[in-house]
């Protein structure tokens, strides 16, 4: 019986090992899942970080052309407005006596179809 005692006793203590083993291995697995977590964030935000660089990069070189665009046109408004300006300074004593002329000067005469009653 001792025999058959100390067998079951060898088991039970076996099952307790393997139970331990077992335990361990399931904290073991925890602590990688964990990790590996942890890494995959650390791995997605250092990528988001690289993405986000790049797209004020080529942000900037868009609102930088953006900017030159905006000076171009302003420039090319500024010189309408110089030209718009020198023309109508040329222009406005002859059309002003032109317009004058053809208001004061008035000569009377008879229009064509006109006839006299008789």
């Amino acid at each position: 019986m001792t025999s058959q005692s100390q067998g079951i006793q060898q088991l039970l203590q076996a099952e307790k090992r393997a139970k331990d083993k077992l335990e361990e291995a399931k904290k073991r697995k925890g602590k990688r899942l964990k990790q590996a977590k942890e890494e995959a964030t650390a791995e997605i935000d250092h990528y988001r970080l690289q993405r986000e660089k790049e797209f004020r990069n080529k942000e900037t070189n868009v609102m930088g052309s953006q900017g030159n665009l905006s000076a171009k046109i302003e420039e090319q408004t500024t010189e309408a407005i110089r030209n718009l300006t020198s023309s109508y300074h040329r222009n406005m004593e002859g059309v002003m006596k032109k317009l004058l002329s053809t208001i004061c000067d008035i000569s009377p005469e008879i229009h064509p179809n006109f006839r006299p009653a008789v």
